[in-house]
């Protein structure tokens, strides 16, 4: 039977999909669960529990940045190293692993998949905070890295198996609310944790929480049965290669990974070192810095988020033309560049820098909601979540990768003649990466709208 979505996108009839067809308990469990998605409500209390965890996820991953300054000088080590600490250790293990893991949630429960991440991701990074040496804390740091890598896939699947095509963009946009969410609440309160305790008691303090979401994920979320949303049948997934191979052929796929991790890389190289700038450069205060940057970056950044999944949305159904999934991003990265160096080579003052990261922040949010959903477009649905795994294992292995890395070690290299305005000016180097960045969006739209086309069916 098909399963459709009227024009205010609730249900109008059960669907079964391939792997719930079978007895007739299986078909009574799928179809209690598809009314439990004819609710708006619960779809988006499955929506808002998955953005939580994402921003468990970034609070996990991103606390660190905050804490720079206080680990560099406890465990005496380099700008390049805390780079590598804070990128390199973590998307390391993150791209390898995120690969079989959506292979894994392209074939079983997406949801307990998601509720075994949390609790190695939340578990690692209170162990962050027993680490001595900076092989510690890389390895610490790893581990997170291990956990994490089963966050996004299967929930970037599960959001387009319940949201319709017209909303899907919108919806992985204010999923992707975790990562400026996680900025916001890791910075704020790791500020106040190091302020008060200490670096490694903010680790610890923020990791343990991430148990509880977990049980609530196991719990709360009920897993859709496939292409629910889209009364598109179920079919057995293809394998890695077919699936690396079939985006591969796909030239707007290419440009469009390469212009993510582009963007990311830019992303984390500032993101990543501008606590560490404000405190170093203009003399802010640890709790300043938290405040200040955690609310103009995770503000910014959680509106223009949620601005460029909606935007994308609202220009695709006004024109009938997909191509404004890629427009989007390349506009917004292109109006950035001027802000982003504005904020670090002109501003001398570090509140009025501070306040003027608004501007790149916002605009560089854009990026993330139209790009996934863009992938999303290009397979089919029992190819989602390793598309998922593909881009993110290219934005993240060369953003967060190399982004902090190679930010901290210009910044080593520049010190010596600069001082502390030796990572001002690297800093501004990263920046110009979004000029290259620009250039693939552009060629993304050369061949997206017939790889659209021949989207499978």
């Amino acid at each position: 039977m098909a399963e459709n979505w009227d024009k205010k996108s609730n249900y109008s009839g059960p669907v079964l999909s391939g792997e719930n067809r079978g007895g007739g308990e299986v078909r009574d469990e799928t179809s209690k669960i598809i009314e439990s998605y004819k609710n708006p409500h619960y779809r988006y209390l499955v929506l808002g529990i998955l953005t939580t965890v994402y921003i468990s996820n970034f609070v996990d991953r991103q606390v660190i940045n905050v804490l720079a300054q206080y680990i560099i000088e406890d465990l005496e080590i380099s700008d390049g190293q805390f780079g590598m600490l804070s990128g390199l250790s973590f998307a390391a293990i993150y791209t390898t692993l995120s690969i079989p893991i959506a292979r894994w949630a392209d074939i079983s429960n997406r949801r307990n998949i998601i509720a075994i991440a949390v609790s190695i991701w939340s578990v690692m990074t209170a162990l962050c905070g027993a680490a001595q040496t900076f092989g510690q804390l890389f390895l610490a740091r790893f581990g997170v890295g291990v956990g994490e890598a089963g966050g996004s896939p299967p929930s970037h699947s599960i959001v387009s198996d319940i949201f319709p095509a017209e909303q899907r963009a919108t919806a992985l946009s204010i999923y992707s609310l975790g990562v400026y969410g996680g900025i916001l609440v890791g910075t704020v309160g790791g500020a106040y944790l190091v302020q008060y305790f200490d670096w490694r008691t903010a680790f610890v303090v923020v990791g343990l929480p991430g148990i509880l979401l977990a049980l609530i994920v196991r719990l709360v979320i009920k897993e859709p049965p496939r292409g629910m949303i889209e009364s598109r049948k179920d079919v057995q997934p293809p394998g890695f290669s077919k699936v690396v191979q079939f985006l591969w052929e796909r030239k707007s796929f290419r440009h469009l990974a390469l212009a993510c991790a582009l963007h990311a890389f830019v992303t984390y190289g500032m993101g990543n070192f501008m606590p560490l700038f404000l405190g170093r450069v203009h003399g802010m205060s640890i709790l300043d810095v938290g405040w200040y940057y955690g609310l103009i970056a995770g503000i910014g950044g959680l509106a223009g988020t949620l601005f460029g999944g909606w935007s994308a949305d609202y220009m695709t159904k006004k024109t009938g033309n997909k191509n404004w999934y890629i427009w989007i991003p390349f506009v917004s990265t292109i109006i950035a560049i001027p802000f982003a160096l504005n904020t670090f080579l002109l501003m001398q003052d570090g509140y009025v820098a501070v306040y003027s990261y608004f501007i790149p922040v916002f605009f560089g949010g854009w990026y993330l909601g139209p790009c996934i959903a863009s992938t999303h477009f290009l397979v089919g649905i029992r190819m989602r979540a390793m598309a998922s795994a593909v881009l993110f294992f290219v934005l993240n292995l060369i953003g967060l990768g190399f982004g902090p890395m190679l930010t901290g070690f210009v910044s080593d290299y520049l010190t010596p003649d600069y001082g502390v305005e030796g990572l001002r000016y690297a800093m501004s180097i990263t920046v110009l990466f979004n000029i290259w960045c620009a250039m693939h969006y552009y060629w993304c739209l050369k061949t997206i709208k017939q790889d659209f086309e021949r989207a499978p069916a």
